[in-house]
C-alpha cells in the first residue's frame, strides 16, 4: 500500500507542472485532496492494514498530503505571475501617471469655515446644540408670542412628542445661557435649521444658519454694528459698504435688517439683505433667569447683542450664484468650480 500512495505521488508531481490554468488547477486538487479524491480513498484503506503497519502509511500519507498542496500552491503562484506578465504586456512603465482628479469641501463648507474662522479669531466660541428641540427653548426662551406664525405647524416640523426641528440656531444662545457659569458670554452657532418652505431658487426646507451672542454689562448697538461691519468687510472685502434697517424681531430690541451693497460685474450695484440682529430683549434674560433660578442674566445688571444669517445666502452673494438649489444637487461640474 506504500506502493500505491508513492505511485500517486509521483502521478501527482508530473501532472501538477503541467497544469495548463486555475480551472485545471482546481480539478486536480479535487482530484488528489477532496472528499472523494485518491488521497482520501487511500485513507480509507488504514483499516485494513495491521496495526502496526499503520503509523508508517500515515505518516507518509500526510507526507504525500503536504507535498500536493505545495505543488499547487507554488503552481497557482506561476499561473498568476504569467497572467500578470500577459496584462502589463505593452504597457509603457515610463509614460507619466494620469492625474487624479482633485477633490475639495463643498462652497458651503469653505464659506461656512472662513466665516467661523473669522468670527472666533474676533473671539467668539464655537457652541453647538442639538437639532431636536423643545418648544420652550425654540420659542417662548425666545419672547415668541403662542400666535406668532412660525409657531404653526404650517412653518414648523413638530414630533408627536411636542417637540420639534429647529427653526434657527439660536436655541443654542439660550442653551449656552442656562449652562454659563460667569460673564461674558461670547459664542457663535453654526448649524442646520428646518422650515416648511416651498423650494424654489432662495428657499428650501433646510439651511445651515449662523447666529452669534454676546452679552457682558453695558454692551450696546456700537458693539453690535461695529462688529458686523468689520466681519462683512472681512468676508466680502474691505470696500464693502454694510448699512442697517431698523426691522422686528421677537427675541431682540431694537431689531435690524443688515444689508450688503453687491457690486457684480456687468450688473448695476444693488443692496441685498444677508442677516438679522439687534439688542438682546430683555424678557429673553427674564426667561433664562427663570430657567436657571439665580439672577446671573438679569435685564437690569446685563445687555448683549445676537446676530443670525443664512450660510447658504452668504456662499449665493460671495460666489455670484443665482439658484440655492444647485447647492444640494450634488452635480461635479458645479461643484468642480469651487476645487
Amino acid at each position: 500500500m506504500l506502493e500505491d500512495l508513492e505511485q500517486i505521488h509521483r502521478s501527482a508531481s508530473n501532472e501538477a507542472a503541467s497544469l495548463p490554468d486555475e480551472t485545471a488547477l482546481e480539478d486536480f486538487r479535487v482530484r488528489y485532496l477532496g472528499k472523494k479524491g485518491a488521497l482520501t480513498s487511500a485513507a480509507a484503506q488504514m483499516k485494513d492494514l495491521a496495526p502496526a503497519d499503520r503509523p508508517a502509511f500515515g505518516q507518509k500519507l500526510n507526507e504525500i498530503r503536504s507535498a500536493i498542496s505545495a505543488a499547487i500552491e507554488e503552481r497557482r503562484a506561476s499561473l498568476l505571475a504569467a497572467r500578470d506578465a500577459r496584462a502589463a504586456r505593452g504597457i509603457d512603465p515610463t509614460l507619466p501617471a494620469r492625474s487624479l482628479p482633485q477633490g475639495s469641501l463643498h462652497p458651503l463648507s469653505q464659506v461656512l469655515d472662513r466665516a467661523v474662522d473669522t468670527l472666533r479669531r474676533m473671539g467668539f466660541a464655537l457652541a453647538e446644540g442639538p437639532e431636536i428641540e423643545t418648544e420652550w427653548h425654540c420659542f417662548d426662551a425666545l419672547n415668541t408670542p403662542p400666535d406668532h406664525p412660525a409657531r404653526k405647524e404650517s412653518d414648523t416640523y413638530y414630533f408627536p412628542g411636542g417637540n420639534l426641528l429647529r427653526t434657527h440656531t439660536s436655541t443654542v444662545q439660550i442653551r449656552t445661557m442656562e449652562s454659563a457659569s460667569s460673564l461674558p458670554v461670547r459664542i457663535i452657532a453654526p448649524g442646520t435649521a428646518f422650515r416648511r418652505d416651498e423650494i424654489d431658487e432662495t428657499h428650501s426646507i433646510s439651511f445651515t444658519q449662523l447666529e452669534g451672542l454676546f452679552v457682558d454689562r453695558e454692551v450696546g448697538l456700537a458693539d453690535l454694528k461695529g462688529t458686523l461691519e468689520a466681519f462683512f468687510q472681512v468676508i466680502f472685502g474691505s470696500g464693502t459698504e454694510v448699512r442697517f434697517r431698523p426691522h422686528f424681531f421677537p427675541f431682540t430690541e431694537p431689531s435690524f435688517e443688515i444689508d450688503v451693497k453687491l457690486k457684480t460685474v456687468g450688473r448695476a450695484e444693488r443692496w441685498v439683505e444677508i442677516a438679522g440682529c439687534g439688542l438682546v430683549d430683555p424678557a429673553v434674560f427674564a426667561a433664562v433667569c427663570q430657567s436657571r433660578g439665580d439672577d446671573l442674566f438679569h435685564p437690569d445688571r446685563v445687555t448683549g447683542f445676537a446676530f443670525g444669517m443664512g450660510v447658504d445666502r452668504l456662499a449665493m452673494i460671495q460666489y455670484g450664484i443665482p439658484d440655492l438649489r444647485l447647492f444640494n444637487e450634488n452635480d461635479v461640474r458645479f461643484l468642480r468650480q469651487f476645487a
